[in-house]
């Protein structure tokens, strides 16, 4: 046969490739590891908010690295099968022995970190679970790869073929049960029009209660919040530009009423679990919400925030 040197083309084709396997790869793990998060949830460490943007992030990535992962290897085998000889190029052989190489290197920390952690008794389902993950996922790719370089190329052979069937059909399924977690795009942007709404009703908070501070008093309606000088106009709703509704209670209390499309991604906790709340999360606990018309109810404590001395330099807002 005749013999091939590796081209610019051989080396952009392999390299694109196996980037994009390992950005498939780590994906998916990651994937994994937020799906056993929200299942089975540490009640030290678990943010529902954090789990969806590690998801969100994961199913853009395989959704756009696999499709292209999936073309270059056609290229490069339709390649090879016109050229034979191609298949010992340099290039081709580095790339996967140093696949081999990180696989193997993965699975061999994945499973001393598991008798490690199994010798100091802190073995758990989530744990294990994650450890089976890494295992599977990396396993299949170095069995793969292993079996692609020591394999001798047969008219017809559609194994190759099936694997890029099976591989694609699992990873549907790990991105398709993203959605379970994180809902459909749609329900993803009615949760950020509520974020938004929240943060205009803790900013509406801060200047009521600066404005009692500087006169003693509650403002009777949110348009005696608006100032020129600071620059501050009351926000209003962002989907349908709707005023926030603001009521006086008593001297010191008051109401801001919106209405949300969803609730409180704090509160998509799973059932199973006793409700744990992240740190970011308990920061705005006192802005969870259900589903409708909601109204938080606030009171100004004076020792808290006293009343500002007008003689003197006007306190920075909250």
């Amino acid at each position: 046969m005749e013999q091939y040197k590796s081209t610019a083309k051989d080396v952009f084709s392999h390299l694109l490739a196996i980037v994009t396997l390992y950005v498939a790869v780590v994906s998916s793990i990651s994937l994994l590891f937020q799906y056993i998060n929200f299942q089975f949830p540490d009640q030290l460490n678990f943010s529902i908010l954090g789990i969806t943007e590690i998801i969100r992030t994961s199913v853009s990535a395989i959704v756009i690295v696999w499709p292209v992962y999936l073309f270059m290897s056609w290229l490069i085998a339709k390649d090879e099968a016109a050229h034979p000889d191609k298949r010992e190029i340099w290039v081709r052989k580095w790339l996967l022995y140093f696949t081999l190489f990180i696989a193997a290197i993965t699975m061999i920390i994945d499973l001393v970190v598991l008798v490690f952690n199994f010798l100091g008794g802190e073995i758990s389902i989530r744990f294990f679970l994650k450890v089976v993950a890494v295992l599977a996922v990396v396993g299949s790719v170095f069995a793969f790869y292993l079996w692609d370089i020591r394999r001798t190329l047969v008219p017809g052979d559609k194994k190759r073929q099936l694997y890029g069937y099976i591989s694609t059909a699992l990873l549907a399924i790990t991105a398709i049960a993203g959605f379970f977690i994180i809902g459909s795009p749609t329900k993803q942007r009615q949760i950020r029009f509520d974020e938004q709404r929240v943060s205009h009703l803790q900013q509406i908070q801060s200047q009521v209660v600066y404005y009692w501070q500087t006169k003693q008093s509650l403002p009777n309606d949110l348009t005696q919040l608006n100032d020129n000088v600071n620059g501050f106009t009351v926000p209003t709703d962002p989907e349908n530009y709707s005023s926030y509704e603001y009521n006086v209670k008593e001297k010191t209390t008051f109401e801001l009423c919106t209405t949300f499309t969803q609730k409180s991604l704090v509160n998509a906790v799973p059932q199973a679990s006793t409700k744990p709340v992240g740190i970011d999360e308990l920061a705005n606990s006192s802005w969870i919400h259900d589903a409708g018309h909601v109204c938080f109810s606030r009171t100004i404590d004076p020792d808290k925030y006293p009343p500002i001395d007008s003689q003197k330099v006007p306190a920075v807002p909250l």
